[in-house]
């Protein structure tokens, strides 16, 4: 039966019988795949943020062009009518708008399949898998977030 607490260990297996691993070079080539598949997950998310416009990141723009926080007054009707309201980009085709949707659908799938992987191997209850999933992702956070600024 195995441990169901942390323990360090040079010893583990993970997610596939063949991913076996004995002794502490294995353990630090494994926790480095750990790691990186961590980082990517973190970049995964933010690819998929971006993919839908970066919706839910920035603060919604009335008609007049300023934040929804403004005063009552400036939203009043008689005030809004004579701002001019900014012309709407056009709706992108039903084709590319199915395209995206598609797209989205499998790197949602490809994150949440990576997400249970990257669970599973943390329930290996191994202290170096552990670490390497933190670490993979404060890193990858680090990266990947200061980039929606960007886009």
């Amino acid at each position: 039966m195995m441990s169901m607490t942390f323990e360090v260990s040079s010893s583990v297996t993970l997610l596939f019988d063949f991913w076996d691993v004995h002794g502490p070079a294995g353990m630090v080539l494994s926790v480095f795949v750990v790691l990186l598949l961590t980082v990517f997950y973190e970049v995964l998310k933010v690819w998929r943020v971006w993919l839908g416009n970066g919706s839910g990141l920035t603060q919604p723009q009335s008609r007049s062009g300023r934040s929804d926080s403004s005063s009552v007054l400036e939203s009043s009707p008689s005030e809004s009518s004579l701002t001019p309201m900014d012309s709407q980009p056009p709706a992108p085709s039903l084709r590319n708008s199915w395209l995206l949707h598609v797209i989205q659908t499998a790197l949602h799938m490809l994150q949440v399949s990576l997400g249970y992987m990257l669970m599973l191997c943390v329930m290996s209850y191994n202290t170096w898998i552990f670490l390497g999933v933190i670490v993979g992702s404060v890193l990858g956070y680090f990266i990947s977030f200061p980039l929606l600024g960007q886009m």
